[in-house]
């Protein structure tokens, strides 16, 4: 089975943009967050703010998500974004080996203020750093290397460079007619909530040149600024890392 090319991520770091960038290639099969739909929607599902009317689908299991993964793995090139908390009990050595690992951070200002607007009672484990954290230095040290990893104000500001540098550092090639394409729906990417997330996505055409812009997170509401302050410092560990222009 060839390995399959992962991005952990973290919510709302422009990880579905990414992911839809990779679908522009055309040469690989690519999967939206498989285990988040367990983690949500699936049998057992950890969320931990589950709710008894909460959508539920049956026969959906880690184990069903992780076959369609190796399936798709043994029969050709295969690209997954997901997000490191949704199976965090299931990092054995075995499994982990199985990927061609990489990483995508952001200022986790941006991240807990993007999430307070979408779900005001979201919660620590939801925003995935220290879990992104803990993956990152044990993949570090399994294989004597930090694994490749990009922060989201990078893509942003330099997408074709910092795309470029991530596709030597995973052993792919540079296609740069990917990170252009058509607004339009996003069906594939629109498993929870009917895709509600991704209203930028469907707007936009491409990733292309931003100016990097900045969140006070003074102005937001105490239990926001607690998260931000307790993930801060796993951030700012990974960051030293990151692939640079």
């Amino acid at each position: 089975m060839n390995r399959i090319l992962v991005l952990w991520a973290t919510p709302r770091s422009t990880s579905t943009a990414f992911e839809w960038m990779m679908r522009m290639r055309g040469d690989m099969t690519c999967f939206h967050e498989p285990f988040g739909e367990w983690w949500y929607q699936g049998e057992g599902a950890p969320w931990p703010r589950i709710k008894s009317d909460s959508p539920r689908i049956p026969g959906l299991t880690f184990e069903s998500v992780w076959r369609k993964l190796k399936d798709a793995a043994s029969r050709g090139k295969v690209f997954s974004k997901d997000f490191p908390h949704y199976i965090e009990q299931h990092w054995t050595d075995d499994f982990l080996s199985h990927f061609t690992h990489s990483f995508l951070i952001r200022d986790p200002a941006k991240v807990a203020t993007s999430m307070y607007k979408h779900w005001p009672d979201f919660v620590l484990k939801e925003i995935a750093i220290l879990e992104q954290r803990t993956l990152f230095d044990r993949l570090a040290e399994q294989f004597g290397e930090p694994p490749p990893l990009i922060d989201s104000d990078d893509l942003l500001e330099h997408p074709d460079q910092i795309v470029k540098k991530w596709c030597e550092s995973v052993g792919i090639p540079f296609i740069a007619e990917a990170l252009r394409w058509e607004p339009g729906q996003r069906n594939e990417v629109s498993w929870y909530d009917g895709g509600s997330w991704h209203g930028n996505l469907r707007e936009s055409d491409g990733l292309k040149p931003q100016k990097r812009n900045y969140i006070d997170i003074s102005n937001a509401p105490d239990r926001v600024k607690e998260i931000y302050e307790l993930v801060l410092p796993h951030y700012l560990h990974m960051h030293q890392y990151r692939l640079t222009v």
